[in-house]
């Protein structure tokens, strides 16, 4: 794992999360409207909502028509606007408008399960309480033979316990930025870029993939 570690630092030395954000909410809600959807889409609408509503209390109390107008794009617009809403409302109401900042708190908001708390303990509040897992850190720790889960696997739960028991702690939330551009840039899903990886010399899955 220290070689994969030391590869993905010479490869993306700064890498962070790809969602603009200004606050613990704006990334909480970007966070959230990002599922099955892109990151460059989310930053196209975030900052239409954030000037509308502003803060937990505006979104708590917004109309969700207008809200679903907004974020229609990003897809699964319905229960994203009905998660957003619900979470600010908690927010306001239980946490005294400001987003908790543990996991067990973070968990207990609608929407929110492990990853995106994940998102927002290491990202913004720089807590490594565990590793994100998306479909590319998912699939990269397969390829890389990360995880004891088969290549099946899609239990997120189960391949972040994997992580991290060989990561160590402190690169919990750099790993995770890090293998999500590089699933992007190289370990795509369907055609990695196996000779242009720097990673190769240690990934078990190295050149496997024929012409997928």
């Amino acid at each position: 794992m220290m070689r994969i570690l030391a590869g993905l630092k010479a490869a993306y030395p700064d890498a962070d999360c790809a969602l603009k954000h200004g606050s613990a909410l704006e990334l909480l809600v970007a966070t959230i409207l990002s599922a099955q959807s892109t990151d460059e889409m989310v930053n196209k609408v975030t900052p239409v909502l954030f000037a509308a509503y502003p803060n937990a209390a505006a979104l708590a109390s917004a109309d969700p028509a207008d809200v679903e107008r907004i974020v229609h794009r990003t897809g699964f617009f319905r229960q994203k606007t009905k998660s957003i809403i619900n979470a600010c409302r908690m927010i306001v109401e239980r946490f005294g408008g400001e987003v908790p900042q543990t996991m067990d708190e973070l968990t207990q908001l609608p929407g929110v399960a492990r990853k995106t708390a994940n998102v927002l303990l290491g990202t913004w509040f720089h807590k490594n309480e565990g590793v994100v897992v998306d479909t590319h850190v998912g699939r990269l720790a397969h390829r890389l033979g990360l995880t004891w889960t088969s290549k099946d696997e899609k239990d997120a739960v189960k391949i972040e316990q994997d992580l991290m028991q060989i990561i160590p702690r402190e690169e919990w939330t750099y790993v995770g930025h890090a293998l999500i551009q590089h699933g992007r840039r190289v370990c795509s899903a369907r055609k990695p870029n196996c000779v242009g990886c720097n990673l190769n010399k240690h990934c078990p899955s190295a050149f496997a993939f024929g012409e997928e």
